[in-house]
């Protein structure tokens, strides 16, 4: 709330002003007006009153019975000696609490002005104070016992919860109503029994004060019950908001959790749903870029040949935002990873976003300083180019909402055998509806500049790591997002290097060597046969994987090229199937699944190149000179044991 500013000025108001009161009260007090009951008085007070004390719910401090005595010695010495008497009690008693100075300074002087303003305003309504004491009862004389302990308690109670408030940064009226409101009733009887005890005097003796002491013992003794059982009332009141504080937050993280599981849920269906749309673009577009590169390189018409080059530039326009789709589907079942030490992942984040946060935006006149963090030296298994695209589209991210400059932190730190890796911003901060959908993919507050991919796709990032991703955002103050990531069990452990692939028996050449073309597209089985023969090969065509190996079972092959994702027998099926026949044979896998192909599959099945769709004429023909070299048809580059796209 930041009113504890305020505290050290009101202490030094309040204590300073006390100072100024008991001075003032000392040089009015005349000396002869006190007997050897003032000083008994004054002995009970500092000695016996003020440890008879009762504990205030919540607050450390005290409420004593030592108002009675400040009332009696007002009504029989006047308020100058109730003053003296007060500061003595402020002083006695704080030292059953504490015996900081801050504290005995403070208790004193509030117990003198508290006592100045109920002497003043007894004196304005009422004239002389010790006249009080020596009149019948009356309206009047009951007027002013109830004026004596309100005005006690409210100037008491409000000073004190003035300063519990400004010292904790809490409001003052829910201080002085939660732990001050309950002691009004102190006051009240403390100003009764002073009057009684008065009257007493006035018409038998001072032992008649004693004489009623019992009263007050059994009154302070009730008194001090009661407040036992609202103390066990106030704790039984604050379990009960605990527990109501345990259930909000229970309710919050199930509400989380739900959001969690909703979005991984939406997410996968959305994977799914773009991964298989993906497949069937890359098959259609696989036919229309081979096509076109094949009929480019029999193009002699210049209007010809630019009409195919804007046909392939759209074709290859299209396949890489069908890349993008992919990325965002993330459907591998391999992850291939590494050691990826995050110290290292953070400074190279560092200098490539340097650019973007501190000289472009500079030369936009906008200051943005970056807050370097790494506290941890710990790895991560995981893909380091992947980790770092996630991370640098967040600090880019971050780098636009702060228009107007700000402070971007970029750190790292070890959490419970986990890495949490944080990206924060002082900038514009989102709306709860905008966070919770900033993942959703083709989801974007940038309008066309944007295409709602880049947080999709790293969130499917993340999850393929094993990670999570957590937003706190808040308007006018910021948004800060925490990957974390599980920390990578064991170092790396160097493999020996592997030796030389198996090289095929080489064989007689052939003026046609045959080439088995396996894929359920008429399109993409036809385009791939047009650009081995230009490279001198017979093909055979086969729509699925049975027809295949009746082909191949009948005839001999140098090599063969199946799809993927083919109707009744898989394209790994296929290369299995083909390896129990020839363990030899080079086989190319050519996919519209793009980045979903694993290594793990690639090697049960012991495939030589995996393309993806839709492939580029280059390289269909880079593989079959390799395999013209391997049969010793033509002489080429080296054989490439694998190729993943």
């Amino acid at each position: 709330m930041g009113t504890q500013r305020f505290f050290k000025p009101f202490f030094f108001l309040i204590v300073a002003a006390g100072g100024a009161v008991l001075l003032l009260c000392l040089s009015r007090l005349h000396l002869d007006q006190l007997d050897w009951r003032f000083a008994l008085l004054m002995i009970v007070t500092a000695a016996v009153a003020s440890r008879f004390s009762i504990s205030i719910p919540n607050v450390q401090g005290e409420v004593t019975v030592a108002d009675t005595l400040i009332f009696i010695t007002m009504l029989l010495y006047d308020g100058e000696a109730a003053v003296l008497m007060a500061a003595v009690d402020g002083l006695s008693s704080s030292l059953y609490v504490s015996r900081k100075p801050r504290v005995l300074l403070f208790n004193s002087a509030q117990m003198i002005c508290s006592t100045f303003v109920t002497v003043s305003v007894l004196r304005l309504f009422f004239g002389s104070v010790v006249a009080l004491g020596y009149q019948s009862y009356s309206v009047r004389m009951l007027s002013a016992v109830c004026l004596m302990g309100l005005v006690q308690y409210a100037a008491n109670s409000g000073l004190v919860a003035i300063y519990t408030a400004l010292k904790s940064d809490q409001p003052v009226l829910a201080t002085w109503r939660k732990s001050y409101l309950w002691t009004s009733l102190s006051y009240f009887v403390g100003a009764s029994t002073a009057s009684v005890a008065v009257h007493l005097v006035s018409r038998v003796s001072i032992y008649a004060v004693l004489a009623i002491s019992p009263v007050i013992v059994i009154v302070y003794l009730t008194y001090k019950t009661y407040l036992k059982s609202l103390q066990t009332s106030v704790e039984k009141a604050d379990q009960a908001r605990h527990h109501v504080e345990e259930l909000s937050h229970y309710i919050a993280e199930q509400e989380r959790i739900r959001e969690k599981f909703s979005h991984i849920e939406k997410m996968s269906a959305l994977g799914e749903l773009a991964s298989g749309v993906a497949h069937d673009f890359n098959n259609t577009l696989a036919g229309i870029l081979g096509r076109a590169q094949l009929m480019l390189r029999d193009a002699n018409d210049p209007a010809v040949q630019k009409g195919l080059k804007i046909i392939i530039k759209t074709a290859e326009d299209g396949a890489s935002t069908v890349k993008r789709i992919q990325d965002f589907a993330r459907q591998r079942r391999d992850h291939d990873f590494e050691h990826v030490p995050i110290d290292q992942l953070l400074m190279d984040v560092n200098e490539i976003t340097r650019p973007r946060w501190k000289d472009r935006a500079q030369a936009s006149n906008v200051h943005i300083r970056l807050d370097l963090q790494i506290h941890t030296g710990a790895s991560v298994m995981g893909h380091s180019s992947e980790l770092r695209e996630v991370l640098v589209n967040m600090v880019f991210n971050a780098v636009d909402a702060m228009p107007n400059g700000g402070l971007l932190t970029l750190a790292a730190r070890d959490n419970d055998g986990q890495v949490e890796i944080t990206v924060g911003d002082t900038g514009i901060g989102m709306e709860p509806e905008v966070r919770s959908r900033i993942f959703d993919p083709f989801f974007t507050t940038k309008g066309k500049a944007g295409m709602g991919l880049g947080l999709a796709v790293c969130y499917g990032i993340i999850q393929r790591h094993q990670g999570s991703i957590d937003v706190e955002s808040e308007i006018g103050k910021g948004t800060i997002i925490k990957i974390t990531l599980p920390v990578a069990d064991i170092e790396p452990v160097m493999q020996p290097e592997a030796g030389p692939a198996p090289r095929l028996t080489l064989v007689p050449g052939s003026n046609a060597p045959r080439i088995l073309v396996v894929d359920d597209e008429d399109s993409v089985r036809e385009v791939l046969a047009d650009i081995l023969d230009t490279e001198g090969y017979e093909v055979t065509h086969a729509a699925n994987g049975e027809e295949a190996l009746r082909y191949f079972d009948s005839q001999s092959y140098k090599a063969v090229f199946t799809d993927v994702g083919m109707p009744g027998m898989s394209g790994w099926e296929f290369a299995r199937a083909i390896r129990e026949r020839d363990e030899n044979i080079p086989v190319a896998v050519i996919t519209g699944w793009g980045e979903a192909v694993s290594s793990t599959e690639q090697e049960e099945a012991k495939v030589n190149w995996v393309v993806a769709k839709p492939f580029d004429l280059d390289r269909i023909v880079e593989i079959a000179h390799e395999i013209g070299e391997f049969h010793g048809v033509v002489a080429s580059a080296p054989r490439t044991a694998a190729l993943a796209v």
